[in-house]
């Protein structure tokens, strides 16, 4: 990074950050009244409008998103969104270009309080929380949140490789997530997503960040879960979303 691009990345991050926090400051209240008045329904509304908003802070850092998706994906039943994980800014886009399938998200318990916004609507929203350091809390939780997909045919969102990857390589896929959701979800679509450059955005950690980026999301074609057996069905997702990652 040359000395104008860092001055200027100073600069748009700022900008960015309080465009970002601004967001999810005021969106607090309006989702307590929409959940409180109006209602689980009422509420996905208001946090789909969030989403939108904090995409468009990328537009600070000279940065934008374009989400590839040319497939028809089925609607009425059920979801297993599976892609990689560069960054936290891998969740605003995939919650808002696949609003129509009310995606809800894996999280660490942690991220379930403190945080405007963000903690309300993973403790309100149907996501599911995890002890990292409890397994069994963390199985149970998940075996629950499978079920609660698959009775109101919303979508569930694995970032399989159960970490973020600093660089954009891809690291190995983790089965047990998938496995668990397969298993509690049998009516769903496995839908393979491949996530490019979102890291970039960090890659200088959370200050600065990278700037004039273009961030993608290409959504692959859909695979019924009980269509091979789970071994082929996780081997063929891995390979499809790492076939799409261009580091």
């Amino acid at each position: 990074m040359n000395f104008f691009t860092k001055i200027l990345s100073y600069i748009l991050s700022v900008i960015h950050y309080f465009f970002f926090s601004l967001t999810l400051i005021i969106f607090h209240p309006i989702q307590w009244l929409a959940f409180n008045l109006g209602g689980p329904k009422a509420h996905k509304k208001v946090v789909d409008i969030m989403n939108l908003f904090l995409v468009k802070t990328l537009y600070f850092l000279g940065s934008r998103v374009v989400f590839n998706n040319e497939q028809k994906l089925p609607e009425n039943t059920p979801l297993i969104l599976v892609s990689n994980h560069q960054s936290t800014y891998d969740i605003p886009p995939i919650y808002w270009y696949l609003r129509k399938f009310s995606p809800k998200f894996v999280s660490k318990k942690e991220l379930g309080k403190g945080i405007p916004s963000v903690s309300y609507n993973l403790t309100h929203g149907g996501n599911v929380l995890i002890d990292r350091k409890d397994p069994r809390q963390s199985l149970t939780a998940l075996s629950e949140f499978g079920t609660y997909i698959e009775k109101n045919n919303f979508s569930a969102v694995i970032f399989a490789e159960g970490t973020r990857s600093k660089d954009g390589n891809p690291k190995v896929f983790k089965e047990k997530g998938l496995k668990m959701m397969v298993r509690k979800i049998p009516s769903s679509y496995v839908v393979p997503i491949s996530i490019n450059n979102s890291w970039k955005i960090v890659q200088y950690g959370t200050f600065p960040l990278g700037i004039f980026n273009k961030i993608t999301f290409d959504v692959h074609e859909p695979i019924k879960s009980d269509s091979l057996p789970f071994d082929e069905l996780f081997k063929q997702v891995e390979k499809t979303v790492k076939e799409g990652i261009h580091v």
